[in-house]
This record gives structure tokens, C-alpha cells and sequence, in this order.
């Protein structure tokens, strides 16, 4: 798993929760910059993706993801209302979400 979260505290809390459910995460981007470098070319089977990354959005992030086939969803405060054209049916876990709502958020990606 991939997480891409600019708030150190709350990746920190989503590597536990996916630890917890089973998964391995692969790799935590605190920027987008890195993030792309990491979607191009790393090896893992989903993503969470904070949209607003220390200011910049991650929708490049989401776009190479769609390319290579990776599902992911976007964490937010905003929720759905926070995604723009061509993202809105995308998965989206709204802040602050629990162990069950990122557990739903999975399986309704992988099912996408």
C-alpha cells in the first residue's frame, strides 16, 4: 500500500490501520513530488491519497494509478464534495475515518 498523507500523525495512524487489517504498506509520501516517483514505479496493490498535499493537489497521482491499474481512494475533510470532474466516482474516505470505513474503502475499490 501507498500512502500519501502530509500530516505525519495521521499516516502514521492509517499505517496502523491497514497493518492492523492485514496489509503491508509499501511506502508514505509526504509530497506529491515524491508520491509520483513512487506511483511510477513502486510495487504495490493500492493507495490512499490525501488530496491537498502540503498545498497541492494529488490528482496527477490518481492519473498515473489509473494508468497502471492501481486502485486507490481519496481521503479528504471535504468528502466527495472535495473531488473534482473525473474523480467524483472515485472511492473516498472522509476525515476522520475508522478502521472500518478504510476497510469498506478497500473492498469498494478493488471491486471498481
Amino acid at each position: 500500500m501507498l500512502i500519501v498523507e502530509d500530516e505525519v500523525l495521521l499516516a502514521m495512524h492509517l499505517e496502523d490501520l491497514l497493518i492492523d487489517l492485514g496489509h503491508e504498506v509499501f511506502a508514505h509520501a509526504t509530497r506529491v513530488d515524491g508520491a509520483i516517483v513512487f506511483a511510477r514505479d513502486g510495487d504495490f496493490d493500492f493507495a490512499v491519497l490525501d488530496i491537498n498535499v502540503a498545498g497541492i493537489k494529488s490528482f496527477p497521482v490518481a492519473d498515473i494509478l489509473r494508468t497502471r491499474g492501481i486502485p486507490f481512494a481519496f481521503a479528504t475533510g471535504y468528502g466527495a464534495e472535495g473531488l473534482m470532474d473525473g474523480y467524483r466516482q472515485c472511492t473516498t474516505l472522509r476525515k476522520p475515518y475508522a478502521q472500518d470505513d478504510l476497510e469498506r474503502a478497500i473492498a469498494q475499490s478493488f471491486a471498481a
